[in-house]
């Protein structure tokens, strides 16, 4: 496989698992259920019309395994790089995933930080394609990253 085609299914495995962490949030499901719903039904999938793309499985299942099993960690990182009145409980959900999602990548894995923080922009991008949500993403994890990761900057 090409080094795109590697970026390629870890983007998906990306947007797939913030997608994946919005919807246990919501529904109240657990890991384990989300994760074959996802891994079953969606992932590479076709469904009345609809082919969903493929991604990189293992790096899917590490991003939801690390989100929720560091969610607290995360979370206050989360937290330490928000404005005061604005705890993450109180910004918007997808957001919340989004954040998880990318601070479980910057925790557990040897992606560069500056990856991560250019993938998930782009994720917030997809989401968020007329509002100010993309910048925000950019300077929440960037302190994220200072954080979790200084020696790479």
């Amino acid at each position: 496989m090409t080094a795109t085609g590697t970026r390629a299914l870890r983007g998906a495995a990306r947007f797939y698992a913030v997608q994946a962490l919005f919807q246990m949030e919501k529904s109240g499901q657990t890991v384990e259920a989300i994760r074959r719903e996802f891994e079953t039904h969606r992932i590479g999938a076709e469904a009345e019309g609809t082919a969903w793309v493929e991604a990189d499985i293992t790096h899917f299942r590490k991003l939801l395994d690390t989100a929720v099993n560091l969610q607290a960690r995360i979370d206050q990182m989360t937290d330490r790089a928000l404005v005061v009145k604005w705890p993450i409980a109180r910004i918007d959900p997808t957001l919340r995933a989004l954040f998880r999602a990318a601070g479980a990548e910057m925790i557990e894995t040897d992606t560069p930080p500056r990856v991560v923080i250019t993938e998930f922009v782009q994720i917030a991008q997809a989401f968020f394609p007329e509002g100010r949500e993309p910048k925000f993403v950019n300077a929440v994890l960037d302190h994220m990253a200072r954080e979790a990761r200084p020696e790479a900057f």
